[in-house]
């Protein structure tokens, strides 16, 4: 009879205090839910690079009545130019700002993670119970509850479990078949972190194409740091591990792949020493046929990460954090028909922006010999040239998300 209450606030505990962890925290609120966020990292993790918002992402923060603050966050970045080793642009494609049509290879609304994260943060925490240095190391339930373990041994009851704890998810690994692999994998490595800002950095992204598949990106965030990429096509077992590795020897791999590279590589490696941030990983797509189980459901990058070559990671979960939450706002008293319509709702969507990603197209922008860079360099000039990304982008009627459309709001935004 304790779901006949279709009044009763569920309690939520939500893994993971990243993007999609607060945008659940923010709708679940304001549906009259009991919301907690445990985030493993001492703190709020204000860290991570350079995020975007396109298509039904910058909706649904428009509908968290957030968008303004986002903007008074945007970095600045007008543009991609690529470039040849002596870091002269040989094509640059700029941001579409007409406010019509679809992004470009640079969006209009250009933010760091740790700047998005706290946005969220600030509008949730004064509904939310946040807890820092803990995380959810396993999980029992049953019909009416689920019980969740902590890192510090301790053990708590909830009404649900999210997990939105990253591509890594360790509720996922718990919630599926010990024997599935999860990861969609594209043969591509990536690494980024913070150097100090020199005068010649400015406002534009710069790309360098390096023979062996091998590709440099720099971009400036602030008047002080520059964020710095390598990615490398590869499919060693070598490259695979890595990531799990200590990070002087994920280092120490990526100085080793990019030292002959050209361009700014040892500057860009000096840097890497000193950093305040690194972080190294394989790009891959996170594909399940099914993403609750009882009183455990998936969200974010955790139930399906879209890799960052979509350009839709982060405002995918920002729409699946929306979706999730108007479901179990509206059928808060009947879970399984909630967690059931958040799949049917929302994988449409999710199977659009994931098939953005195509591995031939990847390839092509990373080429393996110098003849193919200076084609690939001639292709981009003279499309700039006849300023085909430009009205490409202008009269596109709809951007990486497709038609898809965000559904009705899951609360009154001022509840």
């Amino acid at each position: 009879m304790a779901d006949k209450i279709t009044k009763r606030p569920l309690r939520v505990l939500v893994a993971g205090g990243g993007v999609a962890g607060q945008a659940l925290a923010f709708w679940l609120t304001r549906g009259g839910h009991q919301v907690t966020v445990v985030e493993r990292f001492p703190a709020l993790r204000a860290s991570g690079a350079q995020v975007d918002l396109r298509g039904q992402g910058i909706e649904a923060v428009e509908r968290m009545g957030l968008l303004d603050t986002v903007r008074s966050q945007l970095v600045d970045e007008a543009g991609v130019a690529f470039i040849d080793s002596r870091g002269r642009p040989k094509a640059t494609i700029m941001a579409n700002t007409s406010g019509k049509g679809r992004q470009t290879l640079t969006s209009e609304y250009e933010i760091m993670r740790r700047d998005l994260v706290r946005i969220l943060r600030d509008a949730t925490k004064d509904d939310t119970e946040h807890v820092f240095g803990k995380s959810v190391d396993g999980f029992d339930q049953d019909d009416h509850h689920v019980t969740a373990h902590f890192s510090d041994g301790t053990s708590a009851e909830y009404d649900l479990l999210i997990g939105a704890d990253g591509q890594g998810s360790r509720i996922r690994q718990a919630l599926l078949p010990a024997d599935f692999d999860p990861y969609w994998r594209v043969g591509i490595h990536m690494a980024y972190w913070f150097v100090p800002r020199i005068v010649s950095d400015s406002n534009i992204r710069d790309t360098y194409m390096a023979p062996g598949g091998r590709q440099i990106m720099r971009r400036s965030h602030n008047t002080t740091e520059t964020q710095v990429y390598f990615v490398i096509r590869e499919d060693s077992a070598e490259a695979s591990a890595i990531h799990r590795a200590a990070v002087e020897q994920q280092q120490e791999f990526w100085a080793c792949r990019f030292r002959d590279a050209g361009w700014q590589t040892e500057r860009f490696i000096e840097g890497m020493r000193t950093s305040p941030f690194f972080y190294s990983q394989e790009i891959a797509q996170v594909r399940t046929d099914t993403w609750s189980k009882g009183r455990v459901v998936l969200a974010g990058d955790a139930a399906h990460c879209a890799s960052p070559y979509s350009g839709m990671g982060t405002s995918g979960g920002l729409v699946g954090a929306y979706v999730l939450a108007a479901e179990i706002n509206r059928q808060a008293h009947d879970l399984p028909t909630a967690l059931a319509n958040y799949d049917r709702v929302l994988r449409p969507f999710v199977n659009e922006i994931q098939a953005e990603v195509n591995p031939r197209l990847l390839r092509v922008g990373m080429p393996m010999n110098q003849h193919a860079i200076s084609a690939f360099h001639s292709a981009t000039a003279l499309a700039c040239f006849f300023r085909i990304p430009d009205l490409v982008a202008r009269f596109s009627k709809q951007d990486r998300g497709g038609d898809w459309q965000l559904p009705a709001h899951p609360v009154p935004v001022a509840a």
